[in-house]
Parts: structure tokens; sequence; C-alpha cells
């Protein structure tokens, strides 16, 4: 009888772990996705700036760096709101 009650559990285990490995799954894809997103937009204003003010490569560099980090902190952030 304690065989049978341990196999199900595992077969509950194996259902949540299922659940969870794509809520986890979905949760990495939306971090890179936020990731490109942010670099993109970063590269995307600094063009705009340099182009505008004649300042190349200056602005792209700096919002390039700034669409880096932003899109860093949006991970650090989804990742401790995923853990808690």
């Amino acid at each position: 009888m304690t065989g049978d009650g341990d196999k199900g559990g595992h077969e509950q285990r194996h259902g949540t772990e299922g659940g969870g490995t794509l809520r986890g799954v979905s949760m990495l894809a939306s971090m890179g996705i936020t990731m490109v997103a942010c670099t993109f937009i970063g590269l995307l204003i600094g063009i705009y700036i340099d182009r505008h003010f004649d300042t190349n490569p200056w602005f792209t560099l700096i919002f390039l760096i700034l669409g880096i980090a932003a899109g860093f902190k949006n991970i650090y952030t989804a990742a401790r709101k995923h853990v808690e």
C-alpha cells in the first residue's frame, strides 16, 4: 500500500512540475524579449539624437549602454518577482 501512495504522490508532483516548467520557459522568453527591446530602443534613441545634433557616435553609445542597463534591471526585477 505504501508503494501505491508514493506512486500517486509522484504523479501529482510531476503534474505541477510540468506547469512550473512552462511558466519558467515563458518567463525566460519574456526576459529575452525585454532585453532585446530595451537595447534596441536605446540604440534607436541614440541614433536619432546623434543625427539631429551631428554628434556621432556619442549619444548612440550612451543610450545603447542605458538600454542594456534598463534591460538588465527589468530582468533582475522580473527574476526577483518570480522567486517570491
